[in-house]
């Protein structure tokens, strides 16, 4: 039985936005910055990490976990957790304000290298083009890419029903992402490119992660992770195996 790691604290930056203008603004500026021309890490090679949150919104805490895992073989490599304040409030659009500290909190905290960073949420597929993972590889220079259990705003026609079957996600004429049959006769994922990762190579990671299940292994160790996390955190127990 392994113990889990005690969770890292987290700190919320002094300048750290408040208000849903600040917020916009932030990404405004970041935006630019976002890498859509890197070729990212080959399929399969070095390691790959997963991070999720779970909130407690009475108590105002957020759990972050990093789960990271060999990327031939998805066994897990090592693991670290953060909890702490919520950041923001809740705003469609602006979720990474709520996760980012946390999250970066739980990367900290690992010794192993992250190689590619899979967020349990959106990249370039956000109204203003800066989601989690775009933000997330922004601020720590990863490559990362979205893998999120719901389109969010954009339109899709469905994929077929085969594993692999995919279809582009769309706003307007723009393609943000594809959405992505991970299993057979099963509901689609939808996958952008976050930061420093194209488009095609963040599907086929995506299908390369997800060998048995619809989501990819590194969301679901993490989605474990951090519920286990925020639940030893508001009993005072320590999560174990």
């Amino acid at each position: 039985m392994r113990a889990r790691p005690a969770p890292a604290a987290v700190t919320v930056p002094a300048d750290w936005p408040a208000t849903e203008a600040e917020a916009r603004a932030v990404q405004d500026t970041l935006r630019a910055r976002v890498d859509l021309t890197g070729t990212g890490p080959e399929v399969g090679a070095g390691t790959a990490t997963g991070v999720d949150v779970a909130y407690d919104d009475a108590r105002g805490l957020v759990a972050a976990a990093a789960v990271v895992l060999d990327a031939a073989t998805l066994e897990v490599v090592e693991e670290a957790t953060a909890v702490g304040p919520v950041s923001f409030p809740y705003v469609p659009g602006l979720l990474a304000f709520r996760e980012l500290p946390a999250v970066l909190a739980a990367l900290a905290a690992l010794t192993a290298p992250p190689g590619l960073v899979v967020c349990d949420g959106y990249g370039v597929a956000h109204p203003r083009r800066f989601g989690l993972a775009s933000h997330l590889g922004v601020l720590t220079g990863l490559p990362a890419v979205g893998v999120a259990k719901n389109p969010f705003t954009f339109t899709y026609e469905p994929p077929g029903d085969r594993r692999g079957d995919q279809t582009p996600l769309t706003d307007g004429t723009e393609e943000v992402g594809r959405a992505l049959r991970t299993r057979t006769a099963v509901k689609p994922v939808y996958v952008s490119t976050g930061h420093g990762v194209p488009l095609d190579r963040a599907v086929a990671h995506t299908l390369h992660l997800a060998p048995a299940y619809r989501l990819p292994e590194t969301t679901r160790h993490a989605d474990a992770l951090c519920r286990a996390a925020l639940q030893a955190a508001v009993t005072g127990g320590a999560a174990r195996d």
